[in-house]
């Protein structure tokens, strides 16, 4: 069975991330660093093991469009999003046996590196990847 391992994170955070003022200490480059070692490993063990299907960080919010309508018109509005504080921020595609392995995977996230006030807040979604609509309506 396929898993959607799902990360969010909010402007704020992509600015911190990137040294800048957001009223919160900005990450220091060795904090980004061991991020981003953290996430190298966790990649290579599942690449291993066999159970990454695909792994993707996805781009600030800043630079999101969201596709709507208003009035039967379309909508295209840039990000970021006033209504929404977090949005997607990256995301693991595992296969593995069971939604329990997919959740032991997904709580290693728990030691991903990063200040204190980030790690406090974070959090990741774990969902099952559906083979067609007759799934929907099981």
């Amino acid at each position: 069975m396929k898993y959607m391992i799902l990360t969010y994170a909010s402007q704020e955070d992509y600015d911190g991330m990137a040294g800048k003022d957001t009223g919160k200490p900005a990450w220091q480059p060795e904090d980004f660093a061991a991020m981003g070692a953290f996430m190298e490993k966790l990649n290579n063990d599942l690449a291993e093991s066999g159970e990454l299907v695909e792994t993707r960080a996805l781009a600030a919010p800043v630079l999101t469009r969201r596709l709507g309508s208003k009035d039967g018109q379309s909508v295209v509005t840039d990000g970021p999003y006033a209504e929404t504080q977090e949005v997607l921020a990256g995301y693991w595609i595992v296969e593995c046996e069971s939604f329990d392995r997919a959740t032991e995977i997904a709580s290693r996230l728990a030691d991903t590196p990063a200040p204190d006030f980030v790690r406090a807040t974070a959090y990741a979604d774990i969902r099952p990847i559906i083979d067609g609509r007759e799934a929907l309506m099981e």
